[in-house]
């Protein structure tokens, strides 16, 4: 007779399956263009708004502080690197490069911490897209 407090364990257990839903697709979509709204469609208001504001306000102090934006090129590899980073920004670097902005050149210090704070505001928004798509899976409460 078997001990009713000993558990089985499952040796092989099934691996998740991706979700092919919509939400998958839109939310990490949504989200990278519009920081924070991948959370907001999604219900997660708190985190939505959170994300929102603090991706916001660290790209326009960069921008206050005469940071740069960079170009798609092909030079320098942290000129790359800078260029993934403000590109994660999404629709706040579209709006940028249409207006011309962050053209400064990096001549005082406070204008290379500008620069850095419209990298890390790009980064943060990459992280927030990765964790919307995994609310919109399941994987993640």
């Amino acid at each position: 007779m078997a001990n009713p407090t000993s558990a089985r364990v499952n040796s092989n257990p099934a691996k998740p399956v991706p979700s092919s839903s919509v939400m998958a697709v839109v939310a990490p979509a949504v989200g990278w263009f519009i920081p924070g709204a991948g959370h907001l469609i999604q219900r997660r208001w708190i985190r939505g708004l959170l994300l929102l504001i603090s991706i916001a306000t660290l790209f326009v102090l960069g921008l206050m502080m005469q940071g740069h934006i960079y170009k798609a090129n092909g030079g320098d590899i942290l000129d790359i690197l800078g260029f993934v980073g403000d590109l994660g920004t999404g629709g706040l670097y579209i709006a940028t490069l249409a207006m011309n902005g962050g053209q400064g050149a990096i001549a005082f210090a406070i204008a290379d911490y500008g620069t850095k704070f419209m990298i890390v505001a790009g980064l943060l928004n990459f992280i927030a897209v990765a964790d919307a798509y995994h609310i919109a899976i399941g994987k993640k409460l």
